[in-house]
């Protein structure tokens, strides 16, 4: 991108200073699946190991980033103007969840260079825009975690009610009702979602972070 109106500020404390005084490398953990397949759930617990380790961290859930930084028209129109609300608030159309991801990659790749083990966990159902987070990130930076829970497994859980409602017709553009969910080709690390227990996905993901040099001595 060009635009003679943004120019890069270099800072003068580098991304590697900042692993050193924290320990350990920076990266992006990205956890990929279905909704209800335990991606919140596993992150969450492999965050809570990383820290009792004195790993630097930051979780990026789907749920709570849509509560500010993209936040949906609906949410947006309690204190802004319609217009304002149309045109920054972002819906479940193709178009917006692209746009959802490039924001939270955007974010991601600050935190990364902050030096922090900078966890998501976003259904993030189109491959190419999660292949678009890799490419904005320097080569072994993007962990991709795919959470491999069976629909049939993350629909019996349903625990915010959503497939029932999509079932309904009451929610249009689900992803693994009526839209689809792309599955990816070549994720770092795949988990089998409906056969473990969530305290074990975790350790795996901890074990393939060490294992990859990202944590440090």
């Amino acid at each position: 991108m060009s635009d003679p109106q943004v120019v890069w500020h270099q800072h003068s404390v580098t991304r590697q200073q900042r692993e050193s005084l924290n320990g350990h490398r920076g990266c992006v953990v990205w956890f990929t699946g279905l909704s209800g397949s335990g991606k919140s759930t596993v992150a969450n617990l492999v965050v809570e190991k990383l820290h009792a380790a004195a790993v630097h961290t930051y979780l990026l859930d789907g749920d709570n980033v849509r509560h500010g930084l993209n936040a949906t028209p609906k949410m947006l129109a309690e204190r802004h103007e319609e217009s304002f609300a149309t045109r920054f608030g972002l819906g479940f159309g193709a178009e917006d969840r692209e746009e959802n991801i490039r924001r939270v990659g955007a974010v991601a790749q600050l935190f990364c260079d902050a030096g922090l083990v900078t966890l998501t966990a976003f259904v993030s159902p189109y491959r190419r825009d999660r292949d678009a987070v890799r490419s904005m990130l320097a080569d072994g930076d993007f962990v991709e975690v795919f959470v491999d829970t069976p629909l049939e497994v993350c629909e019996a859980r349903d625990p915010k009610g959503l497939y029932k409602q999509a079932r309904a017709g009451a929610i249009k553009n689900f992803t693994g009702i009526d839209d689809p969910y792309e599955a990816p080709s070549e994720a770092e690390l795949v988990l089998p979602g409906g056969d473990l227990p969530a305290e074990e996905l975790a350790d795996k993901v901890v074990e393939y972070l060490r294992g990859a040099g990202k944590l440090g001595k």
